[in-house]
């Protein structure tokens, strides 16, 4: 881990080092997050509601993290890929689906989106917060139309992301621009087949910071289901 990361509070991303890659960046990140701990294992709040009416099928989760959107799908009857680079959360993630009693539903596959990707297709495909500071030019968009070519007829594209910083920075902690939906739509729409659009939205959340601030953040949600 590098001396920015050490110094920035983990639930953020930390400043990438010029020389880290996307495997060792999130390495790092991951070695020294320190989450509440009801965070761990637990399911996006906003993927929740936005994937509890599909029925029970087959999902892809790029970008898994602790494995808290996994687990929740498995817990409903989905047979999962999850996929993350960092191999430490990835052991984290299959130690909490054991304990959740879904481990033969989660098939757990390290990858660099951006030098492999996943094959299969399948029912939903999540892309929680992937946003990546260390992301070269057009490797955001390249995954995100991967994710697209990997949804099968009828099935959903779910992707959630920040819209910003908490309003308690002043200014940006680097020069990062977080994608918005209409950029997820235009990959999509850039790609084969046609889709609809169930859910576009931007919502502001309250949260507090590590030093006990307050304050608010925007997130987008956008969920897409291809014709078939």
């Amino acid at each position: 881990m590098t001396d920015s990361a050490a110094r920035t509070p983990r639930w953020t991303m930390p400043v990438p080092a010029p020389t880290d890659t996307a495997e060792t960046y999130w390495e790092g990140f991951y070695r020294g997050w320190q989450p509440p701990a009801d965070w761990v294992a637990r399911a996006n709040p906003l993927f929740a509601r936005e994937a509890a009416a599909l029925p029970a099928g087959t999902a892809l989760d790029l970008g898994c993290g602790t494995g808290g959107d996994a687990i929740w799908l498995a817990e409903r009857g989905w047979r999962v890929t999850a996929v993350d680079v960092s191999a430490t959360v990835l052991r984290g993630a299959a130690a909490a689906a054991a304990e959740a009693g879904v481990a033969d539903q989660i098939e757990w596959q390290q990858h660099d989106l951006s030098r492999s990707f996943p094959g299969g297709v399948f029912d939903l495909v999540s892309a929680q917060f992937l946003h990546s500071p260390v992301a070269g030019a057009g490797e955001w968009e390249a995954i995100l139309a991967s994710a697209a070519a990997a949804v099968g007829p009828g099935g959903t594209l779910l992707v959630i992301g920040h819209a910003g910083w908490p309003s308690w920075f002043e200014e940006p902690p680097m020069d990062f621009r977080l994608p918005a939906n209409s950029d997820v739509l235009d990959v999509v729409a850039a790609g084969p087949g046609e889709w609809a659009v169930d859910t576009d939205e931007v919502l502001t959340r309250e949260l507090t910071g590590p030093e006990g601030e307050t304050g608010t953040r925007d997130d987008t949600v956008l969920r897409v289901h291809r014709l078939a």
